[in-house]
């Protein structure tokens, strides 16, 4: 059993407000959720208003599908208008 784990700093420029940003969070969370079928929260910078750092979990039986699965959130991530990644970083178990 091979366990992946991305963690993901966003910045939300836009965000004025907490509820602009968890608004934008939500979103992500929800269209990553659904469309990759991972584990995902907000697990740190939550009370900064335009940063928020995000855990994605996924569970595989190969490191190669994990990894890969991985950096196409990442770039999925990279592609949203309505905010930047600043930093992320991948690891398995």
């Amino acid at each position: 059993m091979i366990t992946g784990l991305l963690t993901v700093q966003i910045s939300v420029f836009d965000a004025m407000t907490l509820k602009d940003k968890r608004s934008v969070i939500k979103s992500l969370k929800d269209r990553i959720g659904n469309k990759y079928n991972v584990s995902i929260a907000e697990v740190g910078d939550n009370d900064k208003i335009r940063s928020s750092l995000i855990g994605i979990a996924m569970v595989a039986n190969d490191s190669r599908f994990v990894h890969q699965a991985l950096d196409t959130i990442v770039q999925f991530v990279r592609k949203q208008t309505n905010l930047t990644l600043i930093d992320y970083y991948i690891e398995t178990v």
